[in-house]
């Protein structure tokens, strides 16, 4: 059996959970390239999303907005050929798509690079997981969670500053219903899953890459623990900290939410299937199939 063409590594998990942070520092190695959130930037943009940056982007946006390479992404070596074929081929597959991208991005690699190269794609809160019935594509997943209560004290803010009652109410029940959609859908997917917690990456960001590196059959390399000024990869969509140097020159973990009041994710983990949700996703040990 000949070897894959491509090697994608889809990254799945809810969104702020450091998906563009986990993707910046695996593009740090030389042997990664992420892409960000290309599933959402190839998806057909449906007629009332005109206003939104995947539309936008097929038209004058490419020639303002930055790609995390450099450049804006009409230059962009990956983006910028993409962009120009995306208007007239809307209409495809999604798979399609992503093999037009994954070519473009091969042609642009120095020649011989290419040999074991493995390619990121980090469509947060996505359950879509393309190509995995492509046998010239061999696909593996990242299951990144954060820790429930981390997640429903940032996702809370908003709802605290507009007097909500029970702020933190809505952000826990769509953690606990789509973590455990994605948990299902990986688990069910045929292809290898690497569990990861957000925790983990940003408490011990070097031992969390090691392994992870490890998993991939590669050497883990220093330069992943400053994504912000080694990564090279192409992110036109994504969290904005992806251009703030104060954030993105190392791995930190924001820690607001221990020394706020108990809220109802602290309260909730006395349900014990929601406890144990959240050990097996973010602080259990790595499951590899």
């Amino acid at each position: 059996m000949s070897a894959p063409k491509f090697r994608l590594l889809l990254i799945r998990g809810l969104g702020h959970s450091g998906t563009t942070i986990l993707d910046l520092a695996l593009g740090a190695h030389p042997q990664i390239t992420g892409l960000g959130e290309a599933v959402r930037l190839l998806q057909k943009p449906a007629p009332g999303e005109t206003h939104r940056g995947p539309a936008q982007l097929r038209g004058e946006l490419r020639h303002e907005r930055l790609c995390t390479c450099g450049q804006v992404a009409a230059q962009c070596p990956v983006w910028g050929p993409m962009l120009d074929w995306l208007p007239a081929h809307d209409d495809e597959p999604l798979p399609v798509k992503l093999a037009y991208l994954l070519e473009t991005l091969r042609c642009s690699s120095p020649e011989g690079s290419w040999s074991s190269q493995w390619v990121v794609e980090s469509f947060q809160d996505d359950f879509i997981l393309p190509m995995l019935e492509d046998p010239s594509v061999e696909v593996r997943v990242i299951h990144l969670t954060r820790d429930v209560r981390s997640w429903v004290h940032s996702r809370s803010r908003d709802g605290q500053k507009k007097g909500v009652w029970l702020p933190g109410l809505r952000p826990l029940l769509r953690w606990w219903r789509l973590s455990s959609r994605h948990e299902r859908l990986l688990q069910g997917s045929g292809k290898p899953v690497f569990r990861l917690g957000y925790e983990e990456l940003a408490l011990d960001p070097e031992h969390a890459l090691q392994r992870l590196c490890h998993w991939l059959g590669l050497e883990f390399r220093q330069e992943m623990l400053q994504p912000l000024v080694y990564s090279r990869s192409h992110i036109l969509s994504g969290n904005r900290m992806r251009f703030d140097s104060s954030k993105g020159r190392a791995i930190r973990y924001d820690g607001a939410w221990m020394s706020a009041p108990a809220g109802v994710a602290q309260l909730a983990l006395s349900l014990p299937w929601l406890s144990k949700l959240n050990q097996r996703l973010v602080y259990s040990t790595v499951r590899q199939r």
